[in-house]
């Protein structure tokens, strides 16, 4: 099989931990390494011995024989990281958020579509075998919880970094519809967000996600009810079932949440996925992931009204 050249642009934490791991081992990728920190870049390609080339410059990756681009670098390096990629044809994977403003995002996603160019947004929630196997179950009620301690934050980095996820996995599990509800919440202090609930109303289905910054654990659970049944997932790590009828719920799977990264937080799935699509021509459209960022953009509008309430009362 011919071996992919993929470039990963941004070698931080999310980087390190959950891409490397995957693509750093597939016998099917020519990995190509960038980023500005030379110690960094050096230390990794040692570490990756099949790295077909190590680089500062994205302009020295940008040479016309790239197949697809994985972009972690800095939120703030997002839009122009991507624009001049879609632009050069290069299929491209970013991390969340796509861009920190709706209007930026909107406008790579057009782009995209005007140059017929793959772009993806890498929501690894929608991949996690134990997000993913909840898809399509028709619920009647979600509830999803993504804590933090001492955690608040400026709005905009809050929510477009961080609550993102559960934003998205709302969208994910209640499909939107024409006669979708929202509902903000936000609770501030000295000009930070600590909570926010949002609530979607989409047909006979309510989801509520719930971020609170500075709470007393750091966790993430998710509950699915519907007609009979409820699931629970947490950390990605314990499964849950229970069913009407059949006494307590059941402990169907226990993972550790990053042992296995890959695989158990939806990244291996994810990269298959995308890497598939460059193989097969298929162009993907990141027109569902502007949805995510328009429901964050409206998380964040509230979250500033609660701010300016505030300092006005």
């Amino acid at each position: 099989m011919t071996r992919l050249r993929v470039a990963m642009i941004g070698l931080g934490d999310i980087a390190q931990k959950a891409y490397l791991p995957v693509l750093g081992t597939r016998a099917d990728v020519e990995l190509r390494l960038v980023t500005r920190n030379e110690e960094t870049l050096a230390r990794l390609g040692a570490e990756y011995g099949g790295v077909a080339r190590s680089t500062t410059r994205l302009d020295d990756v940008l040479d016309g024989d790239l197949d697809a681009a994985f972009v972690h670098a800095a939120t703030d390096a997002h839009v122009e990281i991507v624009e001049r990629l879609l632009t050069a044809g290069v299929p491209v994977l970013v991390d969340k958020p796509l861009a920190p403003y709706l209007h930026e995002a909107a406008r790579l996603v057009d782009l995209a579509e005007r140059r017929g160019v793959s772009l993806a947004v890498g929501f690894n929630r929608r991949f996690a075998p134990a997000y993913a196997e909840l898809a399509g179950v028709d619920p009647t009620v979600v509830l999803m919880q993504k804590n933090r301690v001492g955690l608040p934050g400026e709005p905009r980095q809050f929510v477009f970094d961080d609550f993102i996820h559960v934003a998205d996995t709302l969208r994910f599990l209640v499909a939107p519809s024409a006669d979708e509800e929202v509902s903000v919440w936000c609770s501030t202090e000295e000009g930070l967000l600590r909570t926010v609930t949002l609530a979607l109303r989409s047909g006979e289905s309510t989801a509520l996600g719930v971020m609170h910054r500075v709470s007393g654990a750091e966790e993430e659970v998710l509950e699915v009810m519907g007609e009979g049944y409820k699931h629970r997932v947490v950390d990605l790590a314990e499964v849950w079932r229970s069913q009407a009828g059949r006494g307590d719920g059941v402990l169907k799977a226990r993972r550790d949440g990053w042992a296995g990264v890959g695989k158990a937080r939806g990244f291996t799935a994810m990269c298959d996925w995308f890497l598939g699509s460059v193989r097969s021509g298929e162009v993907l459209s990141a027109r569902d992931a502007l949805g995510t960022h328009e429901l964050c953009e409206r998380v964040v509008e509230a979250a500033e009204d609660t701010l300016v309430t505030r300092q006005n009362g």
